[in-house]
């Protein structure tokens, strides 16, 4: 198989790594984070160079690119710790593009191509532990459509969103709805992350809402891989950068008049770290090319993906820390950041027990036997 990157796909990361790398300084990060953890400006600007349009059709002003493209884009942000959640409107754009009329496509896949609309997805509840098919979220019929009545937790850039993807339970049956943040009966609590991100509770007190569509379960699971594809991105290129912080300091620091990177024992951390992000980085690749499989194929994908990812992000993060000593934990210096980044990155969309589950769940009555 080939696995080159097209010339598209190349042009695409140099421009995403050019604005990271002059664009979103760690002095930005560190003030988006004292802001509150989101920038409506680096929001916007990510917009401007197309990235939340890229599962967006062409025929509703996106860029009209796929799963690959999609794992490019995140990739370079998450080098650069951006904040702002891209993933998000990736989840948007596939979702809507792929359940909702047309009358919705049109009214919300322009905006959130041009970056107009920030489209979060809504789906944690307290007693649901990651399990999609576990929601007390309720919908009602009403005169316009439906009103919507639920508590949704650790919802990303929840107070600064402009409309939110719910899924709720109509008639028994799950349900995905569209509501917007300004929405009568609609309220939002916004805090700080681990990662220095923002979150949200979101509260719908018979919130109007707008049907996306009524096989609920089978567009939220699409709509969570989405989102553990571009987390598994995400999390390489935030190992990546991990990596060459730690190499560096130890081709910098000196003890007994030496370099800690001549030390055998350190040199081999190092290469168990380098081994653990190439796992990692073709396990993303796998999640990439399976996210428009079908839905049994892609669920097991994205669960082995984000298993070994989470395994991948621990060991990396937990190594730079002891290969950098105690200022690996202090929060002026960086690497200390994307440890961080990587602890939070490890739970979202299902931690790395949840997904273990999912994996063996998934498994044949013949798996790891051979005749």
């Amino acid at each position: 198989m080939d696995f080159d990157f097209s010339d598209d796909q190349e042009q695409l990361r140099d421009a995403v790594r050019k604005w990271v790398d002059k664009g979103y300084s760690f002095e930005r990060h560190n003030a988006t984070v004292k802001a509150g953890g989101f920038s409506r400006d680096a929001f916007n600007e990510i917009a401007e160079l197309g990235l939340c349009g890229l599962y967006v059709p062409d025929t509703h002003d996106g860029m009209g690119m796929g799963p690959v493209e999609g794992m490019v884009a995140m990739e370079e942000l998450g080098r650069g710790m951006v904040l702002e959640p891209l993933a998000q409107s990736l989840i948007a754009g596939g979702v809507i593009n792929g359940y909702a009329d047309d009358a919705l496509k049109s009214t919300w896949l322009p905006k959130i191509a041009s970056g107009e609309a920030l489209v979060v997805l809504a789906y944690q509840e307290r007693a649901a532990r990651y399990k999609l098919n576990v929601c007390e979220a309720k919908a009602t019929h009403a005169d316009a459509g439906y009103t919507l009545t639920a508590i949704k937790s650790i919802v990303p850039a929840g107070d600064q969103a402009d409309a939110f993807i719910v899924p709720a339970l109509v008639d028994g049956k799950l349900a995905l709805f569209l509501v917007e943040r300004s929405a009568s009966g609609v309220t939002t609590r916004g805090y700080g992350t681990q990662d220095g991100s923002r979150a949200a509770e979101v509260t719908l007190a018979q919130a109007p809402a707008s049907l996306i569509t009524l096989d609920g379960l089978a567009g939220l699971e699409h709509a969570v891989d989405i989102g553990i594809a571009a987390t598994c991105a995400e999390a390489v290129g935030v190992m990546d950068k991990t990596m060459t912080l730690t190499t560096e300091y130890m081709n910098t620091r000196k003890q007994f008049g030496v370099v800690i990177s001549s030390f055998q024992a350190l040199r081999h951390r190092a290469a168990d770290m380098k081994m653990q992000l190439e796992l990692a980085r073709s396990m993303s690749y796998y999640a990439a090319l399976k996210l428009n499989a079908p839905a049994p194929e892609r669920r097991a994908a994205m669960a082995r993906a984000k298993y070994q990812l989470g395994v991948a992000m621990r060991f990396v993060g937990q190594q730079s820390v002891q290969l950098h000593g105690g200022i690996g934990v202090t929060d002026e210096y960086i690497g200390s950041h994307y440890f961080k980044k990587l602890t939070q990155l490890e739970m979202t969309f299902g931690d790395t027990l949840h997904h273990l589950g999912e994996v063996s769940d998934r498994m044949q009555d013949t798996a790891g036997v051979f005749a």
